[in-house]
């Protein structure tokens, strides 16, 4: 499968100093321009986490719909969206509307997601996880149901007299091909195996919630085996795709070296709890975009997945953005095997 890249932002805005991306509007309104801008370099997809409760992105279907109909190749999703907040049947209506409307490029990626700012966030959202602090099996229970309902099964009773056919109804519109294009955000081999037992691409980011004591990129490597090893053995027809993400900052001038040249020990694995877990994050990758491009070939998890994600700091704006990931595309991406769409002239 060919090697992927796409950017991945958080949608962060705030009225700081130094930030270009001050308030809701901007950061919707410069992800849009920076999907745009992406396309235009021949990058392969604009991804974005959700978040609720803080100055992040959220309501993810009007942003990917907006960028759906500005683009018309680049492939559009999330990393990830939180299913304990989620309404499965409304979602299912949402992003196959979405997908339609681009042409079958949604990439959604979903997960129970990572520790949120409220406290049982998603029962304010009226969802009620009862004995379940975390709400993991709330998060499955709906994503079972929103993976039901982008399916076509009848979900809803028809009403008497008003169906003509009786039985049960389906949720509309469906989107072709759109089940085949679900990710799962998962933490651990664990759920690796899981995600691969039911059928979902696998997408992992830049933490693990565990640590075996080995480099976090050989760790995801081995979470990359497992799912493949699953995947093989639960008979799946098609093929699976797994993503990674990577923090990569190539320093080329003044600015970057202003924004980024001082390293405070990003270059190395950290070790930490999160969400009463122990935990493994992985490195930042700064300096040098020959230097980055060299280390970055020997990152196992890079190579074995086929799309690599890189998050921006999207609060420096569409313009600066938009020369990071042309410098990573230009001098990067090339040394892990990937190769520039070809960019339509329109």
């Amino acid at each position: 499968m060919k090697k992927k890249i796409g950017f991945l932002s958080f949608g962060h805005w705030q009225a700081a100093p130094g930030s270009q991306t001050r308030t809701a509007q901007d950061s919707l309104l410069q992800a849009i321009d920076l999907a745009v801008a992406a396309e235009e370099i021949g990058i392969d997809g604009a991804f974005f986490r959700v978040h609720h409760f803080a100055r992040q992105a959220a309501a993810q279907f009007p942003l990917l719909s907006a960028i759906a109909a500005r683009t018309k190749r680049i492939e559009f999703g999330t990393a990830v969206v939180d299913m304990r907040y989620e309404n499965p049947l409304y979602m299912a209506e949402e992003a196959a509307a979405t997908d339609l409307i681009g042409n079958g490029r949604l990439q959604l990626g979903i997960s129970r997601g990572s520790p949120e700012p409220a406290e049982r966030g998603w029962e304010a959202f009226g969802y009620d996880s009862g004995d379940d602090l975390t709400g993991a099996e709330l998060a499955r229970v709906h994503t079972e149901m929103f993976r039901l309902a982008i399916r076509g099964a009848g979900v809803a009773k028809a009403a008497t007299g008003r169906s003509g056919t009786g039985g049960r109804l389906a949720i509309q519109p469906q989107s072709p091909g759109l089940p085949e294009r679900i990710w799962w955000g998962a933490a651990t081999r664990k759920t690796a195996k899981w995600t691969a037992e039911q059928g979902m691409n696998l997408m992992s980011s830049t933490l693990l919630l565990e640590d075996t004591g080995v480099p976090f990129s050989e760790l995801q490597a081995e979470q990359i085996r497992v799912y493949r090893e699953a995947w093989a053995a639960a008979g799946w027809k098609h093929e699976p795709r797994v993503s990674v993400s990577r923090s990569v900052l190539p320093i080329t001038d003044d600015r970057d070296r202003a924004y980024f040249g001082a390293r405070d020990g990003s270059d190395q694995d950290q070790v930490g709890y999160l969400d009463n877990s122990l935990a493994r994050f992985g490195k930042s990758y700064v300096g040098e975009p020959d230097v980055i491009a060299a280390e970055l070939a020997k990152d196992q998890a890079v190579l074995d997945a086929d799309t690599l994600l890189l998050t921006v700091p999207n609060q420096l704006g569409v313009e600066y953005n938009a020369k990071l990931l042309r410098t990573i595309a230009d001098h990067i991406a090339p040394a892990i095997g990937w190769k520039r769409t070809a960019v339509e002239l329109v």
